[in-house]
């Protein structure tokens, strides 16, 4: 199973993360971190998000897009990052989360997704992907490892 694991501040944490001084050795237990579940087999992909003001969002209303460029003043729902993992269960995932070094000052809450799979959908939309997206669908259907 497939996992985004996705640090956020807590309701309460409004300080942004690009304010905070560097901490090498916060740094240091991320990169432990990344290479304990690299070497462990788990990690499919670890990445930091640049700040805010360098990306946008598109926002829908009347089935019209809007763009809105950055920075966004509610950091507080903004993410810095994210793991996807590959594990046998959310227990598995749980116990990767809890081993979480932390420490970057809006990181204390981790939010663990599992990404909708193959297994997960009824073969009436397999059927409706096959059909919208022929050569997309056939890595979709592909089985995961473990």
């Amino acid at each position: 199973m497939r996992f985004l694991i996705i640090p956020r501040p807590s309701k309460q944490d409004e300080t942004p993360r690009e304010n905070a001084p560097f901490d090498e050795k916060v740094f240091m237990a991320h990169m432990k971190y990344n290479e304990d579940m690299h070497r462990a087999g788990v990690l499919l992909a670890a990445e930091g998000l640049s700040a805010s003001d360098r990306g946008a969002h598109v926002v829908f209303a009347g089935g019209k897009g809007t763009v809105l460029d950055g920075p966004f003043a509610e950091t507080k729902e903004l993410i810095g990052g994210f793991y996807m993992i590959e594990v046998a269960s959310k227990e598995e995932a749980i116990a990767w989360a809890l081993r979480y070094p932390g420490g970057f000052g809006n990181d204390d809450v981790l939010e663990i997704r599992p990404l909708t799979g193959a297994s997960d959908l009824p073969p009436e939309i397999h059927e409706l992907i096959e059909k919208a997206a022929p050569t997309w669908s056939v890595s979709f259907a592909r089985p995961r490892s473990q």
